[in-house]
């Protein structure tokens, strides 16, 4: 009897805990509640815990103190600096930390982000606003690549949410291979750009789709549109197109690679061979 209400009781335990969720703590004390769905240096992608199937969110890890993961292990990213030195010898043999900050602004959608040298429309935001993706001022008709039959060939540019990932899966590619970017004209184009450009990967091209249209296609909202090419207008820009496809950096196969538009009229993702000529436009994390 003792043995089945110990069974019982680890079984109770695994489904709650398979549905515990991670931790998200910022560097300002704010908790979320979250399930994360992927890490890297830069960023961290998450759903919120109570909206499983709502947007997912970017948070900079550089906001972020540590993540305590559902099974119970803490990842902290906080970076500590030592404090200042100056003052008197008994003050400076006081040990303390200081956590690293920046004072960041908030963004909107559709607004002019110029900094540093980099230059371009914010596309896609952070919750907090701070953080996200800008697009490109220009862009231009290429393809993704220029091989055709009998010469079509997987590069493996699979990934559907981060195209940095598709243009390092690329450059590892072009070197495996001996060949040169002249191979994968949108790709070089937006390398071109300057550093941290890439074009955007299916996903992203679909957030931007949609941000560039207010936020969702399920409606018709010309002053969305309107702000976002006036601000790509008075940047000296080009606008969007919203009746050409735009490449995506992700690959379907041998022949295709993932396009997207920024109408609001379905189908959103359309296969088309990589070797034909499409609207191309680079982004940029901030």
């Amino acid at each position: 009897m003792k043995r089945c209400f110990l069974l019982l009781v680890a079984a109770l335990f695994g489904i709650f805990g398979a549905s515990a969720q991670d931790l998200i703590v910022k560097t300002d004390s704010t908790k979320i509640e979250a399930k994360v769905i992927e890490v890297s240096p830069q960023s961290v992608r998450y759903k919120r815990f109570t909206n499983p199937d709502g947007p997912t969110y970017v948070l900079p890890t550089l906001e972020i103190h540590y993540i305590r993961y559902a099974n119970g292990e803490t990842e902290y990213y906080t970076r500590e600096t030592s404090a200042a030195t100056t003052g008197s010898a008994a003050s400076r043999s006081e040990s303390t930390t200081a956590v690293e900050t920046l004072p960041l602004r908030e963004y909107a959608i559709g607004e002019l982000y110029d900094v540093n040298g980099v230059k371009g429309v914010v596309c896609q935001l952070s919750e907090d606003r701070r953080h996200g993706l800008i697009i490109s001022l220009e862009e231009l008709y290429l393809p993704w690549s220029v091989f055709r039959k009998p010469e079509l060939r997987t590069v493996g540019a699979d990934h559907r949410t981060d195209g940095r990932v598709n243009m390092q899966t690329v450059a590892r590619y072009i070197e495996e291979n001996n060949l040169s970017w002249e191979d994968f004209p949108a790709f070089k184009w937006c390398r071109e750009q300057g550093e941290g450009w890439y074009l955007p990967a299916i996903d992203e091209l679909l957030t931007i789709g949609h941000n560039y249209n207010g936020g969702s296609r399920l409606h018709n909202d010309r002053r969305a549109r309107n702000a976002f090419n006036g601000t790509l207008k008075e940047a000296g820009g080009k606008r969007m197109d919203r009746m050409v496809y735009y490449f995506s950096s992700t690959e379907i196969d041998d022949k295709n690679a993932y396009t997207s538009h920024m109408s609001i009229e379905p189908p959103y993702v359309v296969e088309i061979p990589k070797y034909n000529k499409f609207l191309v436009r680079a982004v940029h994390r901030f």
